[in-house]
């Protein structure tokens, strides 16, 4: 059995101060057992990133830390971008990417996408986990091309990529019509493409791999639904957006995980 993930993604939320303080309330209600059945991260913005990782060490918890986006080069002339190696220093073991307001507010292409998942599976410091994200638009999904759509996008994104250990890769579906809307797909319709994902995935790395890598729901999980899509054979945890920034709201998804995983 797949151990689940429960992952929030902050966005562009939280100040430094502000950041200790949800880290804080997140590890006061936290109980240590749950990291036995469940891998929780924070995504926080890369300003925050080293004050979440202090106030979790400094309690002692085993939630990981991840960072939102990074840039393919090591170093150079590339204002604004942060690099693979900056966020593993700054204690990052996983990083978000192609999320789809990256593709669609930023222009990020697939072929960008496959650069940066290269950046952090072939990065030679600790290791560093991409969550790759993919997703429809509600115009593809309409069409009904949405399975093809999702399936090319990881395709495209793992291209030249040897992933020969199945915690190197997470996938997080996140069909774009149901992010921050309060619309969400239903767990037969999120399970679909979760299933097709693993089928693409098998074809790639081949079966036995693609068995043991975790794929998450990103599409508006919360309170109500947790349990729902957590009981889908191909659905092993979410990436959770709104709902990652309650304390009480993201621990409540992290118990029932852990639950649902015992």
């Amino acid at each position: 059995m797949r151990k689940p993930i429960i992952a929030g993604n902050w966005k562009m939320n939280n100040t430094v101060a502000e950041a200790v303080v949800l880290t804080q309330e997140i590890s006061n209600i936290y109980e240590k057992d749950y990291s036995d059945f469940v891998d929780v991260i924070i995504c926080p913005p890369a300003v925050d990133l080293k004050s979440v990782k202090g106030v979790l060490e400094f309690d002692r918890q085993k939630i990981a830390v991840g960072a939102q986006n990074c840039y393919h080069e090591p170093k150079g002339a590339f204002t604004g971008e942060i690099s693979v190696k900056m966020i593993s220093d700054a204690g990052c073991d996983y990083c978000i990417v192609g999320h789809s307001e990256r593709r669609d507010i930023f222009g990020e292409t697939n072929a960008m996408i496959n650069d940066k998942v290269h950046a952090l599976v072939e990065y030679e410091g600790k290791k560093m986990t991409p969550i790759l994200c993919c997703g429809e638009s509600l115009a593809v999904r309409e069409a009904g091309d949405y399975i093809e759509f999702v399936t090319k996008q990881i395709e495209a994104a793992l291209a030249g990529v040897d992933i020969f250990d199945s915690s190197k890769l997470v996938v997080a579906y996140e069909p774009i019509w149901a992010i921050g809307t309060g619309r969400t797909a239903t767990p037969e319709q999120a399970e679909e493409v979760c299933a097709a994902i693993r089928e693409c995935l098998a074809k790639i790395l081949g079966q036995t791999m693609a068995e043991e890598i975790r794929i998450l729901y990103g599409g508006s999980m919360n309170e109500g639904n947790v349990k729902d899509l957590l009981a889908q054979p191909n659905i092993d945890g979410g990436l959770i957006g709104g709902a990652s920034l309650k304390a009480d709201s993201f621990v409540y998804l992290v118990k029932v995980a852990a639950e649902c995983s015992k």
